[in-house]
């Protein structure tokens, strides 16, 4: 499920910002971008999100900008010295023909070392950040739970029409052997009739009694209406538990029965209810890759 959450706090002249964005996913993926210097709070910040969000590809921004004077690099004047009487001991600097500027020479290696208290800093980004990722998950969980409840809606309704063309299939069940019966004794009569053969009762009622064992589908029936009522008490259920493979698993189970009950059928009229079945269950399992 998607979802978007951030998180910004400012305190003695840093500004710390956590954006946490979700699109979704089987399975949770997380990737996390940090600041060089913070790379050690990743597994920190990667165990809220699996704790906070479990599904989905969330993506965690974290940035510091810190304008205090604590921020300050040092210039390591015995480095940047030793540089500089190297570079004066060149030839072309020697006679002038090259002229050494400063710039340039901060960025050697060893001439800016980061500040003494970098532990204390990091200490200090910590415990700022970690409740900052926990501020935008939550955000994150907001615009789930509000796509949640149109997702339920739609899956519902679903689950409506499941019911109603099931309701349609049991009561038309019966009335498809009678009208086979009807349709059998009304032939068999024509046909011995040009014949010249009489037939007996028993071998129509044992043709008629096959045919009814043939498309039984009230275990079908029966199967999928239990599935229909597990699957809407699971969307309704309050106790905040992942459900979205459950779904995924139950709607797979519903098209098995719907694809039984459609090879079994004689009936024009429950096969129309069939074709409306499983495609209510083709657009569940659509939206149940989405729930969690």
């Amino acid at each position: 499920m998607t979802g978007f959450g951030e998180a910004t706090s400012i305190g003695q002249g840093i500004t710390y910002f956590a954006e946490v964005r979700s699109l979704n996913s089987k399975y949770l993926k997380a990737i996390i971008r940090l600041p060089e210097e913070f790379q050690g709070l990743e597994a920190e910040i990667e165990n809220i999100l699996r704790h906070k969000l479990r599904r989905g590809t969330v993506t965690c921004v974290v940035t510091v900008s810190d304008a205090s004077e604590a921020a300050a690099y040092v210039v390591n004047h015995r480095a940047l010295e030793s540089y500089i009487q190297q570079i004066k001991a060149a030839p072309q600097v020697a006679s002038g023909e090259v002229k050494v500027e400063l710039g340039p020479l901060l960025a050697l290696p060893g001439v800016l070392q980061p500040p003494a208290n970098e532990e204390a800093r990091i200490e200090r980004t910590r415990v700022v950040v970690l409740p900052l990722v926990e501020k935008a998950c939550a955000g994150v969980m907001k615009l789930r739970e509000k796509e949640g409840l149109a997702l339920s809606t739609e899956l519902l309704g679903q689950r409506d029409v499941i019911a109603r063309e099931l309701g349609t299939v049991k009561s038309r069940a019966p009335q498809m052997v009678l009208d086979y019966e009807m349709r059998l004794k009304v032939r068999v009569e024509t046909m011995m009739s040009a014949a010249g053969v009489a037939i007996t009762p028993v071998e129509l009622i044992r043709e008629i009694a096959m045919f009814a064992e043939r498309t039984d589908i009230r275990e079908e029936t029966t199967r999928l209406g239990g599935h229909i009522e597990q699957f809407a008490q699971l969307i309704e259920a309050t106790d905040g538990q992942p459900i979205g493979r459950t779904l995924d698993f139950l709607a797979q189970e519903m098209l098995r029965e719907a694809n039984t009950m459609g090879a079994k059928s004689a009936d024009s009229e429950i096969s129309r209810s069939v074709v409306a079945i499983k495609g209510a269950i083709d657009r569940i399992k659509e939206q149940v890759q989405n729930i969690e």
